[in-house]
C-alpha cells in the first residue's frame, strides 16, 4: 500500500466522519433538541475530507525501477516535458501518470516452447549466403533509456515490445545470416556473426528509445535434408579417419616386427661371432698346446712311452696279447731290478688274455 492510498482512505474516513455528523444533526433538529456545535463539525469534516481527496488525487509514488510520464490536459502538449523520478511526487488533480519500467528485460525467440516469450516455435528462419536455411534461437535482453521514456510514450507507449524488439532482432538476424556460408556460421564465424548482431541491434533499439544490455545466440538449428547430410559427412570423415587410425597401427606393428627380427639377427650375428671367436681361440690354444708336447717330445723322446704306460692300471704286471697282434709301441727293456714281469706269447699260445694280480 502506497501512501496515496493511505490520504485516499484517510479522505474517504472524513467523508463518512461528515455525514454521520450532518445526519446526527439532522436526526436532534427533527425530535426538537439542539446540537451545539453540530454546524461547524459538519463543515470542518467536509473541508477535511475534501483537502484529503484533493492530495489524495495529486500524490504519486515512483518506484525505484519506474519513471513516469505526465499526461496533462493543462498542457498545450498533452503532457510533461520532464518524467517523474522515484519518490513521492506531486500532480495537479486532473493529471495522471504512465509509469514504465527502466529494468531489465529479456525477449527470447526459440523453438522451445517452453523457452520462448511467444508460444510455439518461434525461432528465426534465415538463409545463409550459400543458399541454406537455418533456424535461430535468441535472446535480446533490453531496457527502456530513462532519459528518452518520454519519447517511448509519444511514439510506442506499451507497444514497444511488439512493434519494435520482435520486428528488429529478428529482421537484423536474417540479414546477418545472410552474409555468411553455413560453415562459417556454425564453425569459425560464429563469434563474429554474434558481434555483428549486437551492433547491429544496438543502433535499431538505440533510434527507438530503447537500449541494448545484451544479445544471446542460443542455438543455430540446420533444416532436416542438411542435418542428415552432415550426419553422413560426419560418419564418413570418421571411418576415414579410422581407416587411417588402422592403416598407421598396422605400420607401427610391421615397424615393430622388423624391429624384432633385426634385434633376432643381430643377436644371432654376435652369437656366431662369438662362438668362432670362441673356437678360434680354443684352437689357438690347443695349437699351442701340441706345440709345446711337440717342442717337448723332441728333446724327451721316451716321454710318450712312459705316458702310455702311465696311462695303464697301477697294479697291472703281467699282459697277454693275442697271437700275432703287433705292439702299439715299442717298449723299452724293463730293468732287473723291477719286480713285475711282463710276457710275451708265441704264436702257439691260446687267444685270451689273463691278468694276474699279486
Amino acid at each position: 500500500m502506497n501512501i496515496a492510498s493511505v490520504v485516499q482512505g484517510l479522505a474517504s474516513i472524513m467523508w463518512l466522519v461528515a455525514l454521520g455528523v450532518l445526519g446526527f444533526t439532522v436526526f436532534n433538529a427533527a425530535r426538537g433538541r439542539k446540537f451545539g456545535g453540530g454546524a461547524t463539525l459538519v463543515v470542518g469534516a467536509v473541508v477535511l475530507a475534501v483537502a484529503l481527496t484533493v492530495v489524495a488525487a495529486g500524490i504519486v509514488f515512483i518506484e525505484p525501477d519506474e519513471r513516469g510520464v505526465v499526461i496533462s490536459p493543462y498542457d498545450q502538449r498533452g503532457y510533461r516535458d520532464t518524467a517523474l523520478t522515484p519518490g513521492l511526487r506531486w500532480i495537479i488533480p486532473g493529471e495522471r501518470v504512465q509509469t514504465y519500467s527502466i529494468s531489465r528485460q529479456t525477449y527470447t525467440m526459440s523453438s522451445v516452447e517452453a523457452e520462448g516469450t511467444v508460444g510455439g516455435d518461434d525461432s528465426i528462419q534465415a538463409r545463409t549466403k550459400d543458399g541454406q536455411i537455418v533456424f535461430v534461437d535468441a535472446s535480446v535482453i533490453y531496457a527502456i533509456d530513462p532519459d528518452n521514456v518520454i519519447n517511448l510514450h509519444i511514439i510506442w507507449q506499451g507497444r514497444f515490445e511488439e512493434g519494435v524488439v520482435r520486428p528488429q532482432s529478428r529482421g537484423v538476424i536474417r540479414d546477418a545470416v545472410s552474409q555468411y556460408g553455413i560453415e562459417e556460421i556454425v564453425s569459425s564465424k560464429r563469434a563474429e556473426l554474434e558481434q555483428a548482431l549486437t551492433g547491429e541491434l544496438t543502433k535499431g533499439l538505440g533510434n527507438n528509445n530503447l537500449l541494448l544490455v545484451d544479445f544471446v545466440l542460443r542455438n543455430i538449428r540446420f533444416s532436416d535434408e542438411y542435418a542428415a547430410a552432415v550426419e553422413q559427412k560426419q560418419i564418413a570423415e570418421q571411418q576415414a579417419q579410422q581407416a587411417f587410425f588402422v592403416v598407421e597401427q598396422r605400420k607401427q606393428e610391421a615397424e615393430q616386427a622388423r624391429q624384432v627380427a633385426q634385434g633376432q639377427a643381430d643377436a644371432v650375428i654376435i652369437a656366431a661371432e662369438g662362438r668362432a671367436q670362441a673356437t678360434v681361440l680354443q684352437a689357438q690354444a690347443e695349437a699351442q698346446a701340441l706345440q709345446l708336447i711337440s717342442d717337448a717330445l723332441k728333446d724327451n723322446p721316451d716321454l710318450l712311452t712312459f705316458r702310455y704306460i702311465d696311462k695303464l692300471a697301477p697294479n697291472v704286471q703281467v699282459m697277454y696279447l693275442p697271437s700275432g697282434s703287433p705292439y702299439l709301441i715299442p717298449l723299452p727293456t724293463a730293468p732287473a731290478s723291477t719286480s713285475s714281469e711282463t710276457v710275451i706269447p708265441t704264436p702257439a699260445a691260446p687267444t685270451t688274455s689273463t691278468t694276474t694280480t699279486p
